[in-house]
């Protein structure tokens, strides 16, 4: 379903190029459920950024459903069905909840429907429809509904990156069940950039990415098991073991 294709991407920084990706191939399957994680500063943002378009690549090649999408821009690939989840969503003064989620369907969107998609990423509907996206809501109030208008979009592939951050143990659990739930119910594929283990527990395969390059990838019972000896971190009793907290 998506190939990317020794994939590379170069910074320059004080007149030197620094490689923050380097010549990197996978491929995901149409309807399966991965997990990126690693070390900070190994590049999985930047690698999920680049499969959105938000990022050019330096070398390589994306397919997509067999095309070609290489030079294609974030709003070409949003309509071919690649939604993405920032880790700091955007705020727009004006505008409800209610509204964004009905932009984000792209049609008409059933009172009833979005409410259901708030309360799947554990926000009270009544208390967040009409309510502005802008600074008055907390940075994992604007997580969760940023994950909500990804849900309401009819999408082949999800990214979402850390959508953990900044949110409280009840909703992080409601968000564990609604990736179970996306995952069980929906024929699309699911990329998470993601530290918890707890997430990791839900992926079909777990991609191990530590300086640009795939350091292990395979299933959960593969690959979690030897995450876990070695990991010598710290350990967040509120939503579970983080792992590569460095």
């Amino acid at each position: 379903m998506l190939e990317l294709n020794n994939i590379s991407f170069k910074v320059e920084e004080n007149g030197e190029s620094r490689t923050i990706i380097d010549d990197l191939s996978i491929s995901f399957e149409e309807g399966g459920f991965y997990v990126i994680t690693g070390p900070n500063g190994g590049g999985k943002s930047t690698l999920a950024k680049l499969i959105m378009g938000i990022s050019e690549l330096s070398e390589g090649q994306i397919l997509f459903d067999g095309e070609d999408i290489t030079d294609k821009n974030i709003t070409e690939r949003a309509n071919m069905g690649i939604g993405y989840a920032f880790q700091q969503p955007p705020r727009i003064k004006g505008m409800t909840v209610e509204d964004l989620l009905k932009i984000a369907h792209k049609g008409d969107l059933p009172e009833e429907e979005c409410c259901q998609y708030l309360a799947d990423v554990g926000l009270c509907p009544k208390e967040y429809l009409s309510r502005e996206v802008d600074n008055s809501l907390s940075g994992g109030e604007m997580k969760r509904i940023e994950i909500a208008t990804i849900l309401a979009r009819d999408l082949k592939i999800a990214i979402f990156d850390e959508p953990e951050a900044g949110i409280d143990l009840w909703s992080f659990a409601k968000l564990n069940e609604t990736f179970q739930k996306m995952h069980k119910e929906k024929n699309h594929t699911i990329i998470i950039i993601s530290h918890q283990e707890r997430i990791l527990e839900l992926a079909d395969k777990i991609i191990v990415l530590e300086n640009g390059k795939i350091k292990t990838m395979g299933t959960k019972e593969e690959v979690l098991p030897s995450i876990l000896n070695q990991v010598n971190g710290t350990v967040c009793a509120i939503q579970g073991k983080e792992l590569f907290n460095e």
